[in-house]
């Protein structure tokens, strides 16, 4: 009887993922002499009757792109790590679907590309970019031997990340809200928070990740401010087509509009449009023709084709996205990764990329840190500090682009390059990440490009202004 009791009293004591407990002779007689919780150490990672100690070396909030892959890389090591998210999986979210090559890299490195591959994600190997006319057109070199860029939907990429964290080790948790966080003597030290409507439940650990997004509960509890803030340009409007065969498009008009559109999973094109704040009232009023009016002004047989060839099989989508913004993001016990800690406009596509390669820094450092390499605090800092100089001509670029303009100097540069398959090939991969942005925009390679063009002198930038 004693023996049944014992186990009944898993089922109540151990919280999150069910998980088979096997109790030893020795945790019944604890359980049998009135110490039921401490029968349990050992047993389940999370639980522990020894507060001196935590339950889990890392605590990750956020189990999507940013999230998934730091706990499942920190887990491959051997650490412990519980992961939280106040969804479940599979599910959607709002999202580029774009992962550039220097994204599949890491996907590939992790053993993860092959899944996206065979969830018949489609593979696109033509970029046809234009900007104010001018047109870049082809594909970037191949990158670790990546030689396509893909596009998955959320609902199939984020449970691809959430099974090889799972298949790591980590402890996964869904649909949990975090409420708090726990501190102690000035550092983060837990969470507390609800599965569903459960009881609340504290967890410790010795880091907390927040990759919960650009309304992060972790940012908010410890008062990460914001730096180096530049204000959003515009507003998105997406759906999901089928009966196009486009390809991918990146095109930017003369008015301060630009619409996208690329293959994703389920044999349909994802088409966004992208229009400057100053005319989200104008949109807001039709969507559906402000959303078509677009691909008219933009591209207008593209336009037609999508009124007659497409149909749209979900409803569009609103995206108002906050200012871009770097968030102060490590601080005593804790992280901030992904959209949490560094967010940007959504016109270059870089958002899940820059998570991974984020993620992957963090684990790295955190890893070094619990190995006792380096300190904690050590390590965090310089994963902000990497992560900032790393991320910065991304961040140039991307908020240059988003203003839907396009200032002399780049429409110089731009000009010269597209006509030139070499240089083109140079730019895409630039925008790929396997071209370093002083490879085009150095002054002597800037240079090389207006001569190959024959651009005359005086139309020749070299500076933006």
């Amino acid at each position: 009887m004693r023996h049944t009791q014992a186990f009944r009293l898993v089922s109540v004591l151990i919280p999150g993922p069910r998980r088979i407990c096997v109790l030893t002779l020795r945790n019944v007689e604890t359980y049998s002499r009135g110490n039921p919780t401490s029968a349990l150490d050992g047993c389940y990672p999370g639980l522990t009757t020894d507060r001196s100690r935590p339950m889990f070396d890392v605590i990750v909030v956020g189990a999507r792109c940013a999230g998934s892959p730091v706990a499942m890389l920190l887990a491959r090591r051997g650490h412990r790590v519980l992961m939280v998210d106040r969804s479940s999986f599979p599910s959607d979210a709002v999202s580029t679907h774009y992962i550039h090559q220097a994204g599949l890299s890491r996907l590939q490195a992790w053993g993860l590309l092959d899944e996206v591959i065979d969830a018949k994600t489609p593979a696109i190997r033509k970029m046809n970019y234009a900007n104010h006319g001018i047109p870049l057109i082809g594909f970037a070199d191949p990158i670790d031997g990546i030689d396509a860029v893909y596009c998955p939907r959320r609902v199939v990429l984020d449970e691809i990340l959430v099974n090889a964290a799972r298949r790591a080790g980590v402890e996964v948790l869904e649909q949990f809200t975090v409420s708090d966080l726990v501190f102690s003597e000035g550092r983060v030290v837990g969470i507390r928070g609800r599965e569903g409507d459960g009881p609340e439940q504290e967890f410790r650990s010795t880091v907390v990740v927040g990759a919960d997004g650009f309304h992060s509960t972790v940012a908010r509890k410890v008062g990460a401010e914001l730096y180096n803030v530049r204000p959003a340009a515009g507003f998105t409007y997406y759906s999901y087509y089928s009966g196009l065969d486009w390809g991918l498009h990146h095109k930017t008009g003369f008015h301060e509009q630009w619409f996208g559109t690329w293959p994703t999973n389920g044999d349909v094109n994802m088409v966004a449009v992208i229009c400057t704040r100053r005319q989200l009232k104008e949109f807001r009023q039709d969507p559906e023709a402000r959303f078509l009016a677009v691909f008219d002004d933009v591209e207008p047989e593209m336009g037609a084709q999508l009124r007659e060839q497409g149909r749209r099989e979900e409803p569009l989508r609103p995206m108002r996205y906050p200012d871009n913004y770097y968030r102060r993001s490590h601080g005593p016990g804790w992280a901030l990764v992904g959209d949490a800690g560094y967010h940007k406009d959504p016109i270059t596509g870089w958002g899940m990329t820059d998570a991974f390669l984020h993620g992957e820094l963090l684990a790295d450092r955190i890893h070094e840190a619990l190995s006792g390499e380096r300190t904690m605090d050590d390590a965090l800092a310089d994963y902000v500090k990497v992560r900032d100089e790393e991320s910065a001509p991304v961040y140039d670029y991307t908020t240059a682009m988003a203003e839907l303009t396009l200032d002399p100097y780049l429409e110089a540069v731009l000009g010269a390059i597209s006509t030139s398959q070499e240089w083109t090939t140079k730019m895409l991969g630039m925008i790929a990440g396997g071209v370093e942005g002083h490879e085009l925009f150095a002054p002597d390679n800037l240079e090389r490009i207006y001569d190959d063009a024959g651009v005359p002198e005086h139309r020749r930038i070299y500076e933006p202004s």
